[in-house]
């Protein structure tokens, strides 16, 4: 009987996906195509393990699927526009809301808020819908003018940061387009928030925007394994020697359960 495989390379994960079987583990991102999903419902079915989870690591590949599966921690009026039905069908939930003059989409695979836009009108986003311009699938949210964004870091039990992100030029807080990071206390409810989140997407570490509108929420914005951390106190070595602390305890645990054990890599 061969011994357990851990992977730690997406080339090991190439040359041994066939071979995969229950107990062995998947410890890396895997850096798959779109159309490339589908192996990833195969591993489960064998009963394949990832870490981080393959539930998380979907989630951070599309903003569709977190507005879909973490929906209930969302702002209301959050919805997930896959086609022209879908698209109909919201904005005739929209149009019967008071108050929203404005909207905003997020295009379901860009980060830094480069897919962000700001729309003046259900109709401006009808016309160009399904097109280069706004490709489907896309989130659909009312745009809300006074929000206020925190930024936190948590990676397992080790290190928690937060941090507001302020920007007066621009409807998006990002610090890439030219928003300042201002330190921020993070309160046990806060906390409690995200780790519900957390635990809903199967998140051994996590960065997470959180809003406030109008001082309402938290709400989740979004959430990913990895994120930028300009404007942190961790430094990008700090980070990374937590995260690789993280991944050698649990694959300490694994070899308890799971043993022998091959590490994979190139």
């Amino acid at each position: 009987m061969r011994p357990y495989y851990i992977i730690l390379s997406s080339q090991a994960f190439r040359k041994h996906f066939s071979e995969l079987k229950e107990g062995d583990l998947v410890g890396i991102r895997l850096p798959l195509k779109k159309e490339e999903h589908g192996l990833i419902v195969d591993l489960i079915y064998r009963k394949v393990e990832a870490f981080p989870s393959f539930l998380s690591q979907l989630l951070c590949s599309s903003k569709t699927l977190q507005a879909e599966v973490l929906r209930d921690f969302m702002p209301p009026f959050t919805f997930v526009i896959r086609d022209k039905s879908s698209l109909l069908a919201s904005l005739a939930k929209l149009s019967r809301e008071e108050g929203f003059a404005k909207f905003i989409t997020k295009d379901d695979q860009a980060n830094c808020g480069l897919g962000v836009k700001l729309w003046n009108s259900l109709e401006e986003i009808f016309n160009v819908a399904g097109t280069q311009v706004l490709p489907f699938p896309f989130v659909l949210q009312p745009f809300f003018p006074n929000i206020r964004d925190i930024r936190v870091i948590i990676l397992g039990n080790l290190y928690v940061e937060a941090y507001e992100r302020k920007n007066e030029l621009n409807f998006r807080k990002n610090i890439f387009w030219g928003g300042v990071a201002v330190p921020y206390q993070l309160s046990d409810d806060e906390l409690s928030f995200c780790q519900k989140v957390m635990e809903r997407g199967k998140f051994p570490y996590a960065h997470l925007d959180l809003i406030y509108i109008d001082e309402e929420g938290p709400y989740l914005s979004e959430i990913n394994l990895k994120g930028g951390i300009k404007g942190a106190k961790l430094s990008t070595e700090k980070y990374n020697e937590i995260i690789s602390t993280i991944h050698q305890e649990f694959y300490k645990n694994w070899e308890k359960t799971y043993n022998p054990v091959l590490y994979l890599m190139p």
